[in-house]
């Protein structure tokens, strides 16, 4: 009864804005009906729109600085003149290309082309995935103001670098597509942010597409808002409508159609960024702490390596100034144990892709310190008089596993520099000091390292950036991790994730029917623009290798994403979705002669010419049962002996190479994947046919790897 109310009362304040929605609403069906031009679907010269814009934000600007003396970004202001937002967002709702927007406008870019996109992706597989994968801090001046903003990570695999940064923020810019609405990653990160109290600014992106639909999504924001038990104040935020692929935002929709018809007319719009910043300066709170009078502290979120000088620690300041030169200690998290002393060589934030060094700072800034390089994540960095560590966010628990080794196939050696267990171990754990998201179990002298992370994708990134460093490795297939009832030991527990799905209504019987079968449960079933959504909780066993089935089913045009959910009940033993594999006998080189005689048999994963040897997987079998022992080596018996029929030309289906999501999500149990610099392989964890049979029976079950 106490939520309908609040419903209602919510709804009646925002009367008049849902009437300007149906407005825009009409012009959207206004442009469905008509082809629209390429200037309104794909942006004008980013030089021109951003340039433009820029010029705005500085008439703005200047207008408010007249009466006092510009503040320079690398100078310590004060804190009431200091904003800390995070952009929080689901995947591909347009967060990066936001931040890319605020910095080109503010001039926070110049001297780089104004060409690029995505300047805070500045990892190589970011670029090339088109995610975000680790948050980045930028700043940039406004009205004499510093807005310190954190991009973050839209994919729920990467959903600890979230947790990580809501501690750094007083508030956040919940960025949502206007077409797609909330999906399963605005949930995710919409709790982190409400659980620390903080007050969301929504922010309605790609508003001036023919197929968004704001009045739907503003209902459907209220409703996940009041679902999350959000207070009276969070659930007044402020709305406001974007396009930061044409570079504009507004307040109101009558500036909306009036951009796009001029879009469409191909007019200028004359629109900026600027009505985000004032809403920032306007409701973002400055950030709390004392100055004057407390000694320096700062909790470590981020660590960042620099050539020149090493590790540098990311933090926002939480009490006293700190400046070049000042003494300072690392106290460990938790036990507040004293890790190391030294003192401040240089102390700098970022502003777009260039790094402003500071000679002061103080509580409420965000930046990266150097001089201490053994710190570490969660760490507290203080001046000498500091004995107590500051509190950390912790992370939420790991769901699935997989265990590095090292390669010891017949094929090892041949083309990676870092080979042993040593090397992989020690790479492991530089990458769980700045990754605090990833767990790894296994001791100093142990040949193999278990690594515990959220998801596959998490897991496919950390081992596509080890083979380009040049490791070997064996990585044996994700396991689940399990939990025993507090309450009753004997009780399993396991973890469940919920997922959305948009799919064509023809394929959603197929989706819903193999979800069934992986135990998934459906909530519920709506209808989004021309396509349908389910949402399902299952639990994260079922997932593992449904991705490719998914792809192949809806022909992909299917969009799926997941998050974590919480652990329930076990739910029993899930059928076999994997048909049985070829396996080699022999090693040497596959020939065309032999790959043509195995082809009617099945899918082959190896072509003519490729190395093979005895263990390794080369194809997968149509029919479902045992595995098939084959041959790829063999070769067509010459003889001096003319043939009476003439030899026909060998074709071979052309086999489409591994990605590291789908092999991860293909391989069985009594499999592993050996993974090279340059070649992804499947094999038998047993190479030895013999000892695989003998041991076929002692398999070990995905239910003995707990978490506790």
């Amino acid at each position: 009864m106490k939520s309908a109310l609040r419903v209602a009362g919510r709804r009646m304040v925002r009367t008049a804005r849902t009437s300007r929605q149906r407005q825009l609403a009409g012009f959207s069906t206004v442009c469905a009906g008509r082809t629209l031009p390429v200037s309104m679907l794909v942006p004008r010269t980013a030089a021109s729109i951003h340039t433009t814009a820029r010029l705005a934000i500085q008439a703005q600007a200047a207008g408010s600085e007249s009466d006092s003396k510009t503040a320079d970004l690398g100078d310590m202001i004060p804190m009431e003149r200091i904003r800390n937002v995070g952009i929080i967002a689901h995947v591909d709702h347009g967060k990066t290309t936001l931040v890319d927007c605020l910095l080109k406008q503010s001039g926070a870019l110049s001297g780089t082309t104004m060409q690029e996109t995505r300047v805070m992706d500045s990892n190589a597989l970011e670029k090339e995935r088109g995610i975000t994968i680790l948050s980045k801090v930028t700043s940039l001046m406004y009205k004499d103001h510093r807005i310190n903003i954190v991009d973050t990570p839209g994919h729920a695999d990467f959903g600890g670098e979230v947790e990580r940064i809501l501690s750094m923020v007083d508030s956040v810019v919940l960025v949502v597509d206007a077409s797609e609405g909330p999906m399963a990653q605005t949930k995710f990160v919409l709790t982190k942010a409400l659980a620390r109290g903080l007050h969301p600014l929504v922010v309605l992106n790609k508003i001036d597409r023919p197929t968004s639909r704001p009045d739907e999504v503003d209902s459907e924001l209220l409703e996940l808002f009041l679902a999350l038990g959000a207070s009276d104040e969070q659930t007044s935020y402020d709305m406001l409508f974007a396009s930061a692929k044409e570079g504009w935002c507004s307040r109101s929709l009558d500036d909306v159609a009036a951009y796009s018809d001029a879009a469409a007319k191909g007019q200028p719009t004359n629109g900026s960024m600027v009505p985000l910043l004032d809403a920032i300066l306007d409701r973002v709170p400055p950030p709390r702490g004392q100055r004057e009078g407390a000694p320096f502290s700062m909790l470590v979120t981020q660590l960042e390596a620099n050539s020149y000088l090493g590790k540098c620690a990311l933090g926002r300041v939480a009490s006293g100034t700190v400046s070049v030169g000042d003494r300072i200690r690392v106290l460990a998290p938790g036990s507040g144990e004293v890790t190391e002393e030294g003192k401040v060589t240089k102390l700098f934030l970022r502003s777009g892709v260039h790094q402003i060094e500071m000679a002061q700072a103080g509580a409420g800034d965000l930046v990266a310190v150097s001089g201490v390089p053994s710190v570490g994540v969660n760490s507290t960095i203080g001046s000498p008089e500091v004995s107590q560590p500051l509190e950390f966010v912790p992370v939420d628990p790991p769901t699935i596993s997989v265990t590095f080794s090292v390669n010891d196939s017949p094929l090892a050696g041949r083309e990676g520099s870092l080979l042993t267990s040593s090397m992989i171990r020690d790479r492991l754990l530089r990458e769980a000091e700045t990754n605090v998201a990833l767990q790894i179990v296994g001791g100093s002298k142990s040949e193999s390292m278990e690594v515990r992370g959220r998801g596959e994708l998490q897991l496919s990134v950390l081992i596509e950036t080890m083979r380009r460093e040049g490791f070997e490795l064996s990585v044996t297939p994700p396991r689940v991790l399990f939990k025993r009832d507090p309450e009753n030991k004997q009780r399993v527990l396991e973890p469940y994730e919920e997922i959305t799905i948009d799919v064509d209504h023809a394929a959603s019987g197929i989706v819903i029917e193999k979800l069934t079968k992986r135990k998934g449960e459906l909530k519920s079933f709506t209808d989004v623009a021309d396509k349908a959504r389910l949402v399902f909780h299952i639990p994260t066993r079922g997932l593992l290798g449904y991705a490719s089935e998914f792809k192949n089913d809806t022909h992909g045009t299917g969009v799926m994403n997941h998050s974590f959910l919480h652990y329930g009940e076990h739910a029993g033993v899930l059928e076999k979705s994997r048909k049985s594999s070829m396996v080699c006998i022999s090693a040497g080189t596959a020939t065309s002669y032999a790959l043509n005689l195995m082809e009617p048999r099945g899918r082959l994963f190896v072509r003519n010419g490729d190395s093979v040897y005895p263990g390794m997987i080369v194809g997968e079998l149509s029919k479902d049962g045992n595995d098939l022992e084959v041959n790829p080596t063999k070769a067509k018996q010459l003889t001096n002996i003319r043939a009476a029929g003439k030899d026909e030309t060998i074709r071979l289906t052309p086999v489409k190479p591994w990605a590291l999501e789908e092999i991860i999500a293909y391989v069985n149990p009594d499999e592993a994947i050996e993974i090279t610099p340059s070649q992804i392989r499947l094999r038998k964890q047993i190479l030895d046919p013999l000892k695989r049979k003998q041991f076929s029976r002692k398999r070990v079950g995905d239910a003995d790897c707990f978490i506790d």
